[in-house]
């Protein structure tokens, strides 16, 4: 009997991941839409947990984000499920309202997926691909940034939070 109970919850577990990963992908779509990376024609309007949203039409971008959030499936199946959908949507509401909070970014932005972890998951694990991940230049950033909050909610044992990171103001912009 016990070991149906530890299938159940490793099928919950997986489960959980997987709405994650589908989350990430949803929500960082929605960013790059949002802060007008790419031309609004490059998106097209879609529903998901019954909200109308972004995806990328560009088979390139849109497989850039699906691979990112999947190398994070290894960290994340630890997670259980509670009011997670509930607090995962009260994120994508949040989206669309945090433009006014940002500057309009320059046609020569750039943009990267960043996962911080307290430690990394055990080795064998889907299939290696946190190994994909790979370690961000910490130079790039030589004064502490400006960081803009968005939105931050716990399902435990999750806690996640949106923020947006822009140098600082005295860095200079040349290395």
């Amino acid at each position: 009997m016990g070991d149906r109970k530890e299938n159940a919850t490793m099928i919950s577990r997986i489960k959980v991941a997987r709405i994650l990963v589908e989350f990430l992908e949803v929500a960082i779509t929605s960013i790059v839409f949002l802060k007008g990376v790419y031309p609004s024609g490059a998106f097209e309007r879609r529903r998901y947990k019954n909200l109308v949203v972004h995806r990328a039409r560009h088979p390139q971008l849109s497989h850039y984000i699906h691979s990112a959030v999947s190398g994070l499936l290894p960290y994340i199946e630890k997670v259980d499920d509670a009011d997670l959908e509930f607090a995962l949507r009260s994120f994508l509401i949040k989206l669309p309202a945090s433009g006014s909070l940002t500057e309009v970014v320059s046609r020569d932005c750039r943009w990267e997926i960043t996962a911080y972890f307290r430690g990394l998951p055990e080795t064998g694990s889907s299939k290696d691909v946190a190994s994909l991940w790979i370690p961000t230049d910490t130079k790039q950033w030589q004064q502490p940034p400006l960081i803009t909050p968005i939105k931050s909610m716990s399902s435990e044992p999750l806690s996640l939070q949106l923020y947006l990171e822009h140098p600082s103001l005295s860095e200079p912009t040349n290395p």
